[in-house]
């Protein structure tokens, strides 16, 4: 694990919890940003979501990463050969991050209702408590 104090002197006034979640949102961004239009299939959905989690754990600060692509997209897929590219709505992801004193879940997934892909704090805690 990397060094607790890494990079303080660039975030003074700034609370374990509040770069907490400062962290966790820019791993989330990162996948968002980073993974979505690559080209997915049924068949590598399982090996797809593995790399994101591993490429996520090589981060500062994270505990643990799951991702799961939601198979109700998959549908259209046509054969064998066909796929489909990975949108913001295929994304069920949480990520946790541990900061100092500070432990965050946070989560990106699809709001029907609202027709978004959302990240949002699910919870965050001091550690040992």
């Amino acid at each position: 694990m990397v060094e607790e104090g890494y990079f303080r002197e660039y975030f003074q006034g700034v609370s374990d919890r509040e770069r907490c979640i400062f962290e966790c949102g820019i791993k989330l961004g990162g996948i968002f940003h980073q993974f979505v239009g690559t080209p997915v299939s049924l068949k590598s959905k399982g090996s797809l979501e593995k790399a994101i989690e591993e490429a996520v754990k090589n981060q500062p600060f994270v505990e643990d990463v799951k991702i799961r692509l939601d198979e109700d997209f998959f549908s259209r897929i046509k054969n064998e050969f066909d796929y489909i590219p990975l949108n913001g709505n295929m994304l069920d992801v949480t990520v946790v991050v541990s900061f100092g004193s500070a432990k965050c879940r946070c989560k990106m997934r699809y709001i029907k209702e609202r027709d978004y892909p959302l990240m949002y704090i699910e919870k965050i805690s001091e550690k040992n408590k």
